[in-house]
């Protein structure tokens, strides 16, 4: 294995307590995919070439469903004790390579690309041994503080139930996604306690760990605070499948789709669609279709996992179904 290939350390073995499933939480579909699968697309598509995820309750069911992808290894969070101990758990898995680790969340399927690429393009420009990834939000409660000096220099995180009411007023919020060097990271898991209000090891510090170290730690506001969305309840679940489909809608209005009532539609983001193609209300679009240009569908009409030739039109109330098109 290339010493300096990009890891992931994906954390996946929270249990679904507030989703009140059977399911793993990770494993909860979104547009077909489950929210892990679309964590792993992002990292691939930024350099990962090796994602260990951590899994726990119910691991088995995790490992089942992620067997078919080749570039995953599982690692075993036994006893858990918080998000510091479930990494400290890959140390041995991460200790061949002298590289980058991103660290991220399993329930975060928002995570774009463009984004991970912006974290590890400002670690290189900064030279810093970790990159702290950040958004802006009031609607900061619950999610860990960053808390900076008079000169603007990354000082810690702080996590809600930790914070000062002062600290607790801060709206730059940690988004659980992480550029490390692997020797930093490692390092600071080892100094790792529990003396904190929930009695667990938090990873969030490990990078106050390494700044006083005199490595570099930086913190880069180069997340939208939708990317930061992570799935504890099936509320949740719902606000983030909604921030997902209204971002497909609008890339295929800009792509030339007609879209009559934005509202009023379920299209699946895997589905290609061919400009001046009209869609109108209460239409579903399922799974991978491949849709050419010009065509009408609906209003009503039910298109599954089918390809249209261009012009083709699927009447009210038809349903059109074909053979898997493929997934993504």
């Amino acid at each position: 294995m290339n010493s300096e290939s990009l890891t992931a350390v994906i954390l996946a073995a929270g249990k679904s307590t507030r989703m009140n499933s059977a399911l793993p939480k990770v494993l909860h579909p979104i547009f077909g995919r489950t929210m892990i699968d679309y964590v792993l697309a992002a990292a691939r598509d930024a350099g990962v070439t090796r994602s260990l995820v951590v899994i726990g309750h119910e691991g088995e069911s995790v490992r089942a469903a992620l067997r078919p992808h080749a570039d995953v290894e599982f690692v075993w969070q036994h006893n858990p004790q918080g998000t510091g101990h479930a990494v400290k758990m890959c140390a041995d898995a991460l200790r061949a390579q002298s590289g980058r680790v991103l660290v991220l969340a399993g329930d975060t399927p928002l995570l774009q690309t463009c984004s991970l690429r912006a974290l590890l393009d400002e670690q290189v420009r900064a030279e810093a041994a970790c990159v702290i990834g950040t958004a802006r939000t009031a609607n900061n409660f619950g999610l860990g503080r960053i808390v900076r000096d008079a000169n603007g220099a990354f000082l810690r995180i702080v996590e809600q139930k930790d914070a000062t009411p002062e600290e607790q007023a801060l709206t730059e919020i940690n988004t659980g996604c992480y550029a490390f060097e692997i020797p930093s990271l490692l390092a600071s898991l080892e100094q790792l306690g529990t003396d904190n209000r929930q009695g667990e090891m938090y990873l969030t510090d490990c990078p106050a760990a390494i700044a006083k170290t005199g490595r570099a730690v930086i913190a880069a506001p180069v997340l939208t605070i939708e990317e930061a969305m992570g799935v504890n309840t099936r509320e949740q679940l719902a606000d983030v499948r909604r921030v997902m489909h209204w971002n497909n809608l609008q890339r295929l209005m800009r792509d030339g789709v007609g879209v009559l009532s934005p509202e009023h539609v379920d299209i699946d983001p895997r589905a290609t669609i061919g400009r001046d193609t009209l869609i109108h209300p209460y239409t579903v679009i399922q799974g991978a279709c491949r849709i050419g240009s010009g065509c009408t569908l609906g209003p009503s009409a039910v298109i599954a996992n089918a390809v249209l030739a261009d012009g083709e039109t699927v009447d009210p109330f038809e349903v059109r179904r074909g053979e898997e098109a493929g997934e993504t």
